[in-house]
Formats: structure tokens, sequence, C-alpha cells
């Protein structure tokens, strides 16, 4: 039985509160300090324990929300680990849900990648050791167990993993963590009156996936942050459950971004609008020299399908922050710049020194992966009745294995998605986008990959270099978590 609302308040102790009624949605003030999360550097001669743990936590003035987090109330701290070097860490379980760490982007063994295979049960303590091997890189880690994930990170269990390469040329970018190298975890989530997060997918936001009327940044609701004068690096995550944003700062600014899911991007590229769908991370530099205050925006996620999103409010949830500017754009967080102090980096490289090189070889096979929405008839999956959505005619099935794989060969993987886009993700590497609906996609400009967005087709090249059993399989899956949790996920082993 999926985990609901009602038993996750009854787990944490929590008073439950009687669900929203239509438009009973609370808005929120922002403002507040952005919080930067802690900083764990994660070795081979230690193991801290992070625990899974339930706790209340102030979004809203005056109000407790009921929260899940790794460690902390909300979400978790930063992990930063060495390329060349085990991580090793001991994760807990305090709430009496089974959840687990999945180790999205990491290229790991199976057996390491914590994916629903690799549960942690309550009062639990699974000790991971991570064999770090992969190109510096912004990742991150959420709880990925089959029909739950979805409500999983939205009460919290996620955080934020940066991968550094100590053999690596110096790259030249911001580098001092929380002053002008800052992670940010953009969500977007709902109130009820009550102060308690309203998580309760059906109808159209069980089909098109759960969008939410507050922005979070790092677990504050449109927060300021304070930056130094000059370049400022930010690690941006999307960690909503199916909002696409399309960032851009409102006084027209442009930035420069310098990496995506797998590294460093060869050289960096100008932008006015960066679009950034779930899962997906990006790194970009802001240059913030001429000490004026920057309002970061973002347009609307259309991406509705044919059912669109007048109805998503109707049944499910409030899907549209307040607009604050032209083209309904709503507001993500605000930049002051703190002219006391100046930025490290004065000049952005025009090359990025340690950008990873593809390393594919010639295909060797394709494989078809159809995203499908329409399986088992549309009226039934909007109202809860089974899974309905599908890869290929065939829904997640934990005792299947959909595709096996040879280690160390290249293939092509052939995406197509159904009725809207989907943002496909594959487990234990990053892959190369080929082309995307035909059309040649050139390396320096997406770089590597571990998500993305396919609206129509894609074609990706893929090269395992992990393996993984039939015990602890890969899956590969769309990254709208409501779509995941109702079958939109396969599974594979690499030997």
């Amino acid at each position: 039985m999926a985990l609901t609302r009602r038993h996750l308040l009854a787990l944490s102790g929590a008073s439950l509160l009687s669900p929203a009624l239509i438009g009973r949605a609370v808005a929120a003030v922002g403002g507040m300090d952005l919080p930067i999360p802690d900083l764990w550097d994660l070795g081979a001669d230690s193991a801290p324990k992070l625990d899974a743990i339930a706790a209340r936590t102030k979004f809203l003035q005056g109000q407790e929300t009921v929260t899940v987090g790794y460690g902390q109330g909300y979400l978790g701290p930063v992990l930063r680990m060495k390329r060349g070097a085990t991580a090793r860490i001991d994760l807990g379980n305090k709430i009496k849900e089974t959840i687990s760490v999945h180790w999205h982007g990491m290229h790991i063994e199976g057996v390491q990648d914590g994916g629903p295979h690799s549960p942690v049960h309550p009062d639990a303590v699974l000790h991971a050791a991570l064999d770090v091997d992969q190109p510096a890189s912004t990742l991150w880690y959420h709880s990925h167990i089959h029909q739950r994930t979805g409500m999983h990170v939205y009460y919290g269990l996620a955080g934020m993993v940066f991968i550094d390469d100590p053999d690596a040329a110096d790259s030249g970018l911001p580098k001092t963590y929380g002053e002008d190298d800052i992670p940010l975890v953009v969500q977007d989530r709902s109130f009820e009156a009550g102060g308690q997060m309203n998580y309760a997918p059906r109808g159209p936001s069980r089909m098109m996936g759960y969008r939410g009327n507050q922005i979070l940044v790092n677990g504050a609701i449109q927060p300021r942050a304070s930056v130094p004068k000059g370049m400022v690096r930010l690690r941006i995550l999307n960690g909503s459950n199916a909002r696409i944003y399309h960032f851009h700062f409102e006084d027209g600014r442009a930035f420069h971004q310098v990496a995506s899911d797998g590294g460093l991007l060869p050289a960096p590229i100008e932008k006015t609008v960066l679009t950034l769908a779930p899962a997906e991370r990006v790194e970009i530099v802001v240059d913030f020299g001429n000490a004026k205050a920057a309002r970061l925006l973002s347009f609307p996620d259309t991406n509705m399908g044919m059912m669109g999103g007048g109805m998503m409010g109707m049944m499910g949830n409030s899907a549209s922050p307040q607009a604050v500017a032209a083209g309904d754009a709503f507001e993500v967080m605000t930049f002051d710049v703190n002219s006391s102090k100046t930025g490290a980096v004065k000049k952005l490289p025009s090359i990025l020194a340690g950008a990873p090189t593809p390393d594919f070889d010639e295909p060797v096979r394709r494989r078809q992966f159809n995203l499908q929405m329409m399986g088992g008839g549309m009226m039934g999956r909007m109202m809860g009745g089974g899974h309905g959505m599908s890869i290929n005619d065939a829904s997640m099935d934990m005792g299947v294995i959909n595709e096996k794989i040879t280690k160390g060969e290249t293939e092509i993987w052939d995406v197509s998605a159904d009725e809207m886009k989907h943002p496909f993700h594959v487990h234990g590497l990053s892959f190369q986008v080929k082309s995307m609906n035909g059309r040649d996609v050139p390396y320096n400009s997406m770089g590597l990959k571990d998500v993305v967005l396919v609206d129509g087709t894609a074609e990706l090249l893929v090269k395992f270099n992990r393996t993984a059993d039939a015990k602890t399989p890969y899956m590969y899956h769309c990254h709208i978590l409501e779509h995941e949790d109702l079958g939109m996920m396969g599974q594979f082993t690499v030997s």
C-alpha cells in the first residue's frame, strides 16, 4: 500500500488536520535569509551517521509544518566527496517508514546505488561505502522507494552532493562554499490553512505531476541571499516533483552556464533564460559587480499535456505561484549585494579547465524506450486506480529485469515521450545527448547528462563502466515523481 499523507503525519506524531478544501491553500510571505546547508566532507577514515528524522519546521510565520529530512528537519546537508577515494557514511532511519538513499548521478555499482532494492528499514542502519570515480560535478541524493518516492521527496528527503576532483586542473571558478559558491535546492510546495504541506495527488495532478504554489529555496520561501560584489557561482538543483523552471533575472541580466548534470562544460555559455527539468542540475556564474540587487524569476510551467493547467487546482493542488512580472513570471528568490565583500574571481575563464571529455566507442546496438501515459484507461489512472503508466508497454515490476546490458559497450538509446515532456533519468552513468527530434546536439551545448527532458524523441549515447546484478539493478525512469510512482520506470542489469 502506498504511503499516504495521513500515514506520514501519524508516523511523525503530529495531529491530523483535515485535508485542504479547494481554494484554501495559504499564501506565504518570503524574504527570510537563504539557509546554507551544512557541508559534510566524506572520506574513508570515518563514517558519520545520517539519520532520516521527522520534525516540525517553520516555513510559515507562527506555524509549524510536519516534515522529514536527512540529519535535520527538512532536506539534508551537502555531502562533499573526492574522486579517487571511498566515501563512507552510515544511513539511519528514525521514522517508521522504510526509506532509501539513492545517489543520483553517481557512477557506482548497483549494490551502492541506493535504489528501491536497497531499503533502510525503521530503526536500521545501512553502511554505505561509495567508490567515487567521476568528474567534478553537482549531484544529489533522495529517497527512492517504489510508489513512495514522490511523497518522500516532497516532505524533505533530499540533499545535494558535490564531487571534487583533486587531480583536475583548476577551473578558475568561484569555490568558497556558502559565499561565492552557493547551493540552491529549488522546490515548489503548497501549504494548507493549518500550515501543513498539502500533498494529495489526484486527477490531473496525479497524471501531470504534482505542483505547488509556493517556491522554496533550501527550505525557505522566496528567500534573500547576501552575495559578494563580483562573480558568484550558483549550483542549482530542480528538486521539485514535477515543475519545469525557466529561470531568468528580472532586470534581464545575462549569466553564464558552466556545468550541467555530469560536470563542467568545455566553455561557459551565455544565457538570459535557463530551463531546468525535475532532477536536473546546473551551475551558473552571475556577475554581481554592479552591486545591484537582482531578483531571480521563472516563467510558468506549461508541461500539462492535453489536460491543460486549468483543472490542476480543482483536482489536487494550487499549481501556479503568484505572478509578479511579464509573462506570468513568478519570484524564486532575491540576491542582495554586500559591497563590503569582493568575490575572489574577477573574470570568468573562456575555457573551463578540468571539464570532462566524452568517452564513447562505436555503438554496438540500439534500444528503444517509449514513455507511455495512456495504457490502462486515463480516467482510471486519474482517479487513482492501478499504475497505468509504463515504458515499452510495461509498468514497473520489482521482480522483472527489463534490460540486460554488457559492461563497457557503447549503445544508443532512443527515447520517445508520450503526451507531454518527460525528464528521463538513467542510473549508474552520465550519458551524452546525441540528437533531439532528429537534430544533432553539439556536446559543448549540453555536456554530460543523467537527466534529459524529452519532448518528442531523444537519442542518447550510453556506456556503463560499473555493474549491477538482478538483486540490486539500476533503474531508468521518468523523473516526474508521480509518473515514476505510477509505473513509468524499468530495471536493468550490467555485467
